[in-house]
């Protein structure tokens, strides 16, 4: 039993610190299933589509997960400014596996309902 725990352990080898830890907020997989679901979204599109999300956390989240590769910036040269995000290639890599994980969740919804 001990040994299963050790994985877990250290923090420079744990995944679920290093890895999965970087898209399981609580804001984070909504917003890389919003992106999925439309090629290039604007910032306030997804704040309308997320309306509990403050500006605030909205663009952290965003910064984050534009620093962690999953999601691109694209910011055109337009008066007024007009800024798109889109799923990177390592994003839409990791979309399938999410959408096994919401799969799962429509199944179990009621369940949690309770």
């Amino acid at each position: 039993m001990q040994e299963n725990l050790e994985k877990y352990t250290s923090i420079e080898s744990c995944p679920i610190r290093n890895v999965l830890s970087r898209f399981s907020g609580k804001w984070s997989l909504l917003i890389l299933c919003i992106l999925s679901e439309n090629e290039a979204t604007r910032f306030s599109t997804i704040g309308k589509a997320i309306p509990d999300i403050s500006s605030k956390v909205l663009s952290d989240t965003l910064k984050s997960l534009e620093k962690d590769g999953l999601v691109e910036r694209h910011q055109y040269a337009e008066i007024p400014p007009r800024v798109e995000y889109s799923l990177s290639d390592l994003g839409r890599s990791l979309m399938p596996i999410v959408g096994d994980l919401i799969n799962w969740a429509l199944m179990n919804f009621d369940h949690f309902r309770r």
